[in-house]
């Protein structure tokens, strides 16, 4: 290997995992072309040009195969890296966006690409200790993070579940509006699981889902950490009730309101 080509090969990394400004930036560039690619097959029923939708699909399959062929590139063991978890899940994704046609017993496919949003969480990690919004609002933002995976992963198994044997889910809507009336237990009634794997599934959205609102809710209304930066050692994070600085010391006055 060249040395031009060692050099591409580091540039390529860093761009794809380090913590520096491009790495953040391409790396939400690419959330969102996730979410993208999800809310096409979301919103798959209530298009009238699928020939948008599906050259918009193979346009995010395309993206997604050059990111996951500079990744096995860089992988120092790409052996090991093709038969993780995620790589397995990247590759159904790509291969269903090459397929824009599978239907029937294949249509699981096309719902794995909701996983993708697990991407999210390496997102939030890049962020960890740089200062600005997200390190102001991390509890808020991790809240959200953790709701809205939920959301969607439940959402692919009820739909991969029941979308052949419950008239009443035909499509990845159904699905989606089952799940979201299950978390907030409006519980209208219209739309039900077939069978008892079925009641357990929604006991388990109603029982996880409810938890991670509440504290999504709590997060808004109360956080854990109150953001104040230490003049000295310049930690931001600390107890609502402390009056120094865990890491140095310093006394620190953070405005409460005191106790309820």
């Amino acid at each position: 290997m060249s040395k031009a080509q060692e050099t591409l090969k580091e540039k390529t990394a860093k761009l794809l995992h380090s913590k520096s400004r491009q790495s953040i930036n391409l790396n939400r560039f690419l959330l969102v072309a996730n979410f993208a690619a999800i809310f096409l097959f979301v919103l798959d029923p209530v298009f009238h040009n699928k020939l948008v939708v599906r050259s918009l699909e193979v346009f995010f399959g395309v993206l997604f195969l050059v990111e996951y062929s500079a990744r096995i590139w860089i992988a120092p063991k790409r052996l090991l890296f093709v038969f993780e978890i995620m790589s397995l899940i990247d590759l159904i994704v790509i291969v269903s966006l090459f397929a824009p046609f599978i239907s029937g017993n294949f249509a699981f496919l096309r719902v794995v690409r909701a996983l993708r949003i697990l991407r999210t969480y390496r997102i939030l990690r890049m962020l960890k200790g740089k200062r600005g919004w997200f390190t102001r609002h991390e509890e808020i933002v991790t809240s959200v993070v953790n709701l809205g995976v939920f959301i969607f992963i439940m959402t692919d198994i009820v739909y991969v579940t029941q979308v052949e044997k419950n008239p009443l889910i035909v499509n990845y809507i159904d699905a989606l509006y089952f799940t979201l009336a299950t978390l907030t237990t409006t519980g209208f009634g219209d739309i039900t699981l077939r069978g008892t794997s079925g009641h357990v599934l929604a006991i388990l959205i109603m029982v996880f889902g409810i938890t991670l609102f509440v504290k999504l809710a709590k997060s808004i209304l109360r956080p854990e950490r109150a953001y104040y930066k230490c003049p000295d050692c310049g930690l931001s994070r600390h107890d609502f009730d402390a009056s120094h600085c865990k890491h140095c010391g310093h006394v620190i006055k953070i405005e409460t309101e005191g106790a309820m």
